[in-house]
Protein backbone atom coordinates (compact mmCIF):
# COMPACT_ATOMS: atom_id res chain seq x y z
CA UNK A 1 0.00 0.00 0.00
CA UNK A 2 1.16 3.85 -0.82
CA UNK A 3 2.84 5.41 2.47
CA UNK A 4 -0.22 7.95 2.34
CA UNK A 5 -3.33 5.10 1.98
CA UNK A 6 -5.58 5.28 -1.08
CA UNK A 7 -8.02 7.69 0.24
CA UNK A 8 -9.70 8.45 -2.95
CA UNK A 9 -10.53 6.24 -5.67
CA UNK A 10 -11.37 7.07 -9.45
CA UNK A 11 -11.68 6.26 -12.74
CA UNK A 12 -11.01 7.93 -16.17
CA UNK A 13 -13.03 7.11 -19.26
CA UNK A 14 -12.92 8.65 -23.02
CA UNK A 15 -16.31 8.45 -24.03
CA UNK A 16 -16.04 6.61 -27.36
CA UNK A 17 -19.14 6.71 -29.62
CA UNK A 18 -20.12 5.37 -33.18
CA UNK A 19 -20.12 8.33 -35.50
CA UNK A 20 -23.61 7.33 -36.99
CA UNK A 21 -25.00 6.93 -33.57
CA UNK A 22 -22.99 9.55 -31.34
CA UNK A 23 -26.27 9.23 -28.69
CA UNK A 24 -25.86 5.71 -27.63
CA UNK A 25 -21.76 6.65 -26.56
CA UNK A 26 -22.67 9.56 -24.89
CA UNK A 27 -25.15 8.04 -23.16
CA UNK A 28 -22.76 4.73 -22.10
CA UNK A 29 -20.43 6.99 -20.76
CA UNK A 30 -23.42 8.77 -18.74
CA UNK A 31 -24.45 5.49 -17.27
CA UNK A 32 -20.86 4.50 -16.73
CA UNK A 33 -20.45 7.71 -14.64
CA UNK A 34 -23.55 6.81 -12.36
CA UNK A 35 -22.37 3.21 -12.06
CA UNK A 36 -19.20 4.79 -10.45
CA UNK A 37 -21.10 6.82 -7.94
CA UNK A 38 -22.86 3.54 -6.59
CA UNK A 39 -20.23 1.82 -6.44
CA UNK A 40 -18.44 4.48 -4.37
CA UNK A 41 -16.26 5.64 -6.70
CA UNK A 42 -14.85 9.16 -5.54
CA UNK A 43 -14.10 11.23 -8.65
CA UNK A 44 -15.25 10.31 -12.60
CA UNK A 45 -12.68 11.96 -14.92
CA UNK A 46 -13.40 12.20 -19.18
CA UNK A 47 -10.54 12.62 -21.70
CA UNK A 48 -10.89 15.64 -24.12
CA UNK A 49 -11.06 14.47 -27.95
CA UNK A 50 -11.39 17.10 -30.79
CA UNK A 51 -11.91 16.52 -34.10
CA UNK A 52 -12.22 12.22 -33.01
CA UNK A 53 -14.74 10.17 -32.29
CA UNK A 54 -14.87 10.61 -28.38
CA UNK A 55 -16.00 13.76 -25.98
CA UNK A 56 -15.38 16.60 -27.52
CA UNK A 57 -17.47 18.73 -24.70
CA UNK A 58 -16.62 17.55 -21.66
CA UNK A 59 -18.01 20.11 -19.60
CA UNK A 60 -21.25 19.64 -21.46
CA UNK A 61 -21.33 16.07 -20.67
CA UNK A 62 -19.98 16.70 -16.92
CA UNK A 63 -23.08 19.16 -17.33
CA UNK A 64 -25.34 15.90 -18.22
CA UNK A 65 -23.77 14.04 -15.29
CA UNK A 66 -24.26 16.11 -12.35
CA UNK A 67 -28.00 15.87 -12.90
CA UNK A 68 -27.85 12.20 -12.93
CA UNK A 69 -25.56 11.72 -9.76
CA UNK A 70 -25.44 13.69 -6.20
CA UNK A 71 -22.08 12.40 -4.55
CA UNK A 72 -19.46 11.95 -6.99
CA UNK A 73 -16.75 14.34 -7.47
CA UNK A 74 -16.61 15.22 -11.53
CA UNK A 75 -13.27 15.77 -13.49
CA UNK A 76 -11.85 16.59 -17.10
CA UNK A 77 -8.43 15.05 -17.74
CA UNK A 78 -7.88 17.23 -19.42
CA UNK A 79 -8.54 20.13 -21.37
CA UNK A 80 -6.55 21.40 -23.90
CA UNK A 81 -6.27 25.38 -23.65
CA UNK A 82 -5.29 25.80 -26.88
CA UNK A 83 -8.76 25.00 -27.93
CA UNK A 84 -10.26 27.30 -25.49
CA UNK A 85 -10.82 30.63 -24.61
CA UNK A 86 -10.15 31.25 -20.96
CA UNK A 87 -12.75 33.75 -20.45
CA UNK A 88 -15.83 31.77 -21.83
CA UNK A 89 -14.22 28.53 -20.46
CA UNK A 90 -13.92 30.04 -16.78
CA UNK A 91 -18.08 31.04 -17.30
CA UNK A 92 -18.89 27.16 -18.48
CA UNK A 93 -16.93 25.95 -15.52
CA UNK A 94 -18.50 28.12 -12.88
CA UNK A 95 -21.91 26.85 -14.50
CA UNK A 96 -21.36 23.53 -14.20
CA UNK A 97 -19.83 23.50 -10.72
CA UNK A 98 -22.98 25.74 -9.39
CA UNK A 99 -25.00 23.17 -10.98
CA UNK A 100 -23.09 19.84 -9.77
CA UNK A 101 -23.23 21.60 -6.35
CA UNK A 102 -19.27 22.22 -6.04
CA UNK A 103 -18.21 18.89 -7.39
CA UNK A 104 -16.47 19.06 -10.32
CA UNK A 105 -12.50 19.22 -10.62
CA UNK A 106 -11.70 20.66 -14.10
CA UNK A 107 -8.12 19.52 -15.20
CA UNK A 108 -5.92 21.51 -17.86
CA UNK A 109 -2.72 21.41 -20.12
CA UNK A 110 -1.58 23.76 -22.54
CA UNK A 111 0.39 23.60 -25.76
CA UNK A 112 -0.81 23.89 -29.35
CA UNK A 113 -3.71 21.67 -30.43
CA UNK A 114 -3.19 18.58 -31.62
CA UNK A 115 -2.03 18.83 -35.43
CA UNK A 116 -2.23 22.36 -35.79
CA UNK A 117 -0.86 22.91 -38.60
CA UNK A 118 -4.38 21.33 -40.27
CA UNK A 119 -7.27 22.72 -37.78
CA UNK A 120 -5.49 26.42 -36.83
CA UNK A 121 -7.22 27.74 -40.02
CA UNK A 122 -10.68 26.39 -38.92
CA UNK A 123 -10.18 27.70 -34.86
CA UNK A 124 -7.86 30.96 -35.25
CA UNK A 125 -8.29 32.25 -38.68
CA UNK A 126 -7.13 35.83 -37.88
CA UNK A 127 -4.90 34.95 -35.24
CA UNK A 128 -3.12 31.67 -35.61
CA UNK A 129 0.24 33.14 -35.42
CA UNK A 130 -0.22 35.01 -32.66
CA UNK A 131 -1.88 33.02 -30.30
CA UNK A 132 -0.01 32.22 -26.71
CA UNK A 133 0.09 28.27 -26.00
CA UNK A 134 1.97 28.90 -22.55
CA UNK A 135 1.38 28.65 -18.93
CA UNK A 136 0.02 32.29 -19.55
CA UNK A 137 -3.54 30.82 -20.68
CA UNK A 138 -3.80 29.06 -17.75
CA UNK A 139 -3.05 31.66 -15.71
CA UNK A 140 -5.67 33.85 -17.12
CA UNK A 141 -7.98 31.00 -16.67
CA UNK A 142 -7.19 30.95 -13.44
CA UNK A 143 -7.48 34.28 -12.39
CA UNK A 144 -11.03 34.68 -13.84
CA UNK A 145 -12.16 31.37 -12.04
CA UNK A 146 -10.60 33.11 -9.07
CA UNK A 147 -12.79 36.12 -9.61
CA UNK A 148 -10.32 38.41 -10.52
CA UNK A 149 -11.86 41.17 -12.92
CA UNK A 150 -12.34 40.68 -16.33
CA UNK A 151 -13.52 43.93 -17.65
CA UNK A 152 -13.36 47.52 -15.87
CA UNK A 153 -16.94 48.03 -15.99
CA UNK A 154 -19.66 47.03 -13.74
CA UNK A 155 -23.51 48.30 -12.84
CA UNK A 156 -26.45 49.25 -14.49
CA UNK A 157 -27.04 49.77 -17.58
CA UNK A 158 -30.84 50.49 -18.89
CA UNK A 159 -32.42 48.08 -17.81
CA UNK A 160 -29.13 45.63 -17.30
CA UNK A 161 -26.98 44.81 -14.71
CA UNK A 162 -23.29 44.17 -15.41
CA UNK A 163 -20.83 42.05 -13.46
CA UNK A 164 -16.69 43.25 -13.86
CA UNK A 165 -16.30 39.08 -12.63
CA UNK A 166 -17.49 36.29 -14.17
CA UNK A 167 -20.62 34.91 -13.47
CA UNK A 168 -21.93 33.03 -12.26
CA UNK A 169 -18.85 33.36 -9.50
CA UNK A 170 -17.91 29.65 -7.60
CA UNK A 171 -16.11 30.58 -4.57
CA UNK A 172 -15.08 26.88 -3.99
CA UNK A 173 -13.48 26.07 -7.81
CA UNK A 174 -10.27 27.35 -7.52
CA UNK A 175 -9.34 24.93 -5.00
CA UNK A 176 -10.54 22.34 -7.39
CA UNK A 177 -8.62 23.07 -10.57
CA UNK A 178 -5.67 20.68 -11.61
CA UNK A 179 -2.76 20.77 -14.36
CA UNK A 180 -2.25 17.67 -16.47
CA UNK A 181 1.93 17.39 -16.37
CA UNK A 182 4.53 15.09 -17.93
CA UNK A 183 7.75 17.42 -17.21
CA UNK A 184 10.07 18.46 -14.29
CA UNK A 185 8.50 21.43 -15.75
CA UNK A 186 5.19 21.67 -15.53
CA UNK A 187 5.21 19.99 -12.26
CA UNK A 188 7.03 22.59 -10.56
CA UNK A 189 4.85 25.25 -12.69
CA UNK A 190 1.70 24.11 -11.14
CA UNK A 191 3.20 23.44 -7.46
CA UNK A 192 4.31 27.66 -7.55
CA UNK A 193 0.77 28.70 -8.83
CA UNK A 194 -1.59 26.36 -6.68
CA UNK A 195 -2.49 24.20 -8.39
CA UNK A 196 -3.12 20.24 -8.28
CA UNK A 197 -1.92 18.20 -9.95
CA UNK A 198 -2.61 15.12 -12.47
CA UNK A 199 -0.17 13.14 -13.02
CA UNK A 200 -0.71 10.46 -16.01
CA UNK A 201 0.93 6.84 -17.52
CA UNK A 202 2.88 9.31 -19.72
CA UNK A 203 5.90 11.64 -19.26
CA UNK A 204 8.58 12.78 -20.55
CA UNK A 205 12.00 11.12 -20.61
CA UNK A 206 14.72 14.05 -19.32
CA UNK A 207 16.20 12.75 -15.79
CA UNK A 208 15.82 9.10 -16.56
CA UNK A 209 14.56 6.47 -18.92
CA UNK A 210 13.00 4.62 -15.65
CA UNK A 211 9.33 5.54 -15.79
CA UNK A 212 8.50 5.14 -12.15
CA UNK A 213 11.44 7.15 -11.64
CA UNK A 214 10.31 10.03 -13.69
CA UNK A 215 7.15 10.38 -12.01
CA UNK A 216 8.13 9.98 -8.92
CA UNK A 217 10.64 13.11 -9.26
CA UNK A 218 7.68 15.19 -10.81
CA UNK A 219 5.46 14.55 -7.85
CA UNK A 220 8.47 15.23 -5.34
CA UNK A 221 9.25 18.45 -7.61
CA UNK A 222 5.75 19.42 -7.26
CA UNK A 223 5.03 19.68 -4.10
CA UNK A 224 8.76 21.45 -3.00
CA UNK A 225 7.28 24.07 -4.89
CA UNK A 226 3.42 23.85 -3.47
CA UNK A 227 2.57 26.34 -0.64
CA UNK A 228 1.05 23.27 0.83
CA UNK A 229 3.90 21.37 0.69
CA UNK A 230 3.33 17.72 1.12
CA UNK A 231 -0.42 18.17 1.90
CA UNK A 232 -0.63 18.93 -1.73
CA UNK A 233 -2.91 17.02 -3.91
CA UNK A 234 -1.57 14.53 -6.51
CA UNK A 235 -4.00 11.94 -8.71
CA UNK A 236 -2.36 9.16 -10.28
CA UNK A 237 -3.41 7.87 -13.76
CA UNK A 238 -2.24 4.37 -15.07
CA UNK A 239 -4.26 1.95 -17.20
CA UNK A 240 -5.10 -1.03 -14.70
CA UNK A 241 -7.28 -3.93 -15.49
CA UNK A 242 -8.69 -6.28 -12.58
CA UNK A 243 -9.53 -9.86 -13.96
CA UNK A 244 -11.28 -11.18 -11.13
CA UNK A 245 -14.74 -11.15 -12.65
CA UNK A 246 -13.80 -11.62 -16.18
CA UNK A 247 -14.77 -13.60 -18.66
CA UNK A 248 -12.18 -16.21 -20.12
CA UNK A 249 -12.83 -13.93 -23.44
CA UNK A 250 -12.84 -10.87 -21.63
CA UNK A 251 -9.18 -11.99 -20.10
CA UNK A 252 -7.81 -12.90 -24.02
CA UNK A 253 -9.20 -9.75 -24.95
CA UNK A 254 -7.41 -7.41 -22.42
CA UNK A 255 -4.41 -9.39 -22.11
CA UNK A 256 -4.06 -8.60 -26.24
CA UNK A 257 -4.97 -4.99 -25.80
CA UNK A 258 -2.23 -4.47 -23.19
CA UNK A 259 0.41 -6.83 -25.28
CA UNK A 260 -0.05 -4.63 -29.00
CA UNK A 261 0.77 -1.53 -26.18
CA UNK A 262 3.79 -2.75 -24.12
CA UNK A 263 6.27 -2.04 -27.37
CA UNK A 264 5.96 1.19 -26.90
CA UNK A 265 6.90 1.47 -22.93
CA UNK A 266 10.36 -0.23 -23.90
CA UNK A 267 12.32 3.22 -24.86
CA UNK A 268 11.39 7.08 -24.49
CA UNK A 269 9.25 7.85 -27.93
CA UNK A 270 9.88 10.23 -30.37
CA UNK A 271 11.53 13.73 -30.67
CA UNK A 272 9.98 14.82 -27.38
CA UNK A 273 11.50 11.56 -25.41
CA UNK A 274 7.79 10.26 -23.97
CA UNK A 275 7.57 7.39 -21.79
CA UNK A 276 4.83 5.37 -21.14
CA UNK A 277 3.69 2.99 -18.19
CA UNK A 278 2.92 -0.63 -19.06
CA UNK A 279 -0.31 -1.27 -18.47
CA UNK A 280 -1.23 -3.07 -15.75
CA UNK A 281 -3.69 -6.45 -15.88
CA UNK A 282 -3.85 -9.22 -13.58
CA UNK A 283 -6.32 -10.00 -10.32
CA UNK A 284 -6.88 -7.28 -7.74
CA UNK A 285 -4.09 -8.90 -5.69
CA UNK A 286 -1.23 -9.09 -8.68
CA UNK A 287 -2.13 -5.25 -9.38
CA UNK A 288 -2.21 -4.02 -5.62
CA UNK A 289 1.18 -5.99 -4.99
CA UNK A 290 2.25 -4.48 -8.42
CA UNK A 291 1.52 -0.82 -7.42
CA UNK A 292 2.80 -1.06 -3.77
CA UNK A 293 6.13 -1.26 -4.80
CA UNK A 294 5.83 1.58 -7.08
CA UNK A 295 7.99 4.77 -5.78
CA UNK A 296 4.97 6.99 -7.26
CA UNK A 297 1.90 4.92 -6.08
CA UNK A 298 3.70 5.53 -2.74
CA UNK A 299 3.65 9.03 -2.48
CA UNK A 300 -0.29 9.82 -3.51
CA UNK A 301 -3.88 9.09 -1.66
CA UNK A 302 -5.66 9.16 -4.70
CA UNK A 303 -5.75 7.43 -8.51
CA UNK A 304 -7.47 7.96 -11.58
CA UNK A 305 -7.19 4.50 -13.03
CA UNK A 306 -7.97 4.96 -16.89
CA UNK A 307 -10.28 2.79 -18.36
CA UNK A 308 -9.02 0.82 -21.77
CA UNK A 309 -10.14 2.48 -25.18
CA UNK A 310 -12.01 0.78 -27.40
CA UNK A 311 -13.95 -1.53 -25.08
CA UNK A 312 -17.66 -2.61 -24.74
CA UNK A 313 -20.00 -1.33 -22.22
CA UNK A 314 -19.86 -4.65 -20.32
CA UNK A 315 -16.29 -4.97 -20.07
CA UNK A 316 -16.10 -1.07 -18.20
CA UNK A 317 -18.92 -2.55 -15.90
CA UNK A 318 -16.75 -5.64 -15.18
CA UNK A 319 -13.64 -3.34 -14.84
CA UNK A 320 -15.11 -0.62 -12.53
CA UNK A 321 -16.99 -3.45 -10.51
CA UNK A 322 -13.86 -5.38 -9.63
CA UNK A 323 -11.65 -1.89 -9.22
CA UNK A 324 -14.83 -0.80 -6.49
CA UNK A 325 -15.33 -4.10 -4.72
CA UNK A 326 -11.88 -5.59 -5.16
CA UNK A 327 -8.88 -3.60 -5.99
CA UNK A 328 -9.62 -0.51 -4.23
CA UNK A 329 -10.19 -2.44 -0.99
CA UNK A 330 -6.83 -4.41 -2.05
CA UNK A 331 -5.24 -0.83 -1.92
CA UNK A 332 -6.43 0.42 1.55
CA UNK A 333 -9.61 2.23 0.11
CA UNK A 334 -13.29 2.47 1.57
CA UNK A 335 -15.94 3.70 -0.04
CA UNK A 336 -17.69 6.73 2.24
CA UNK A 337 -20.50 5.21 3.95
Amino acid sequence: MGTRGLTRLGFLTIGLFDGSDPRRGHESTLEIIELGEQLGFDRAWVRHRHLQYGISSPVAVLAAASQRTSRIQLGTAVIPLGWENPLRLAEDLATVDVLSGGRLNPGVSVGPPMRYDTVKGALYPDTADLEDFGYTRVKRLLDLVRGEPATDFSGVEGFEVFSDRVQPHSPGLASRMWYGGGSLRSARWAGENGLNLLTSNVVKAEESADFAEVQHSHIRAFRAAHPDGEKARVSQGLVVIPTDTATPEQRAKYAAYAEARTPRTAEPQGPARLMFARDVVGTSEQIAERLRADPAFQEVDEVAFALPFTFEHEDYVQILTDMATRLGPALGWRPEP
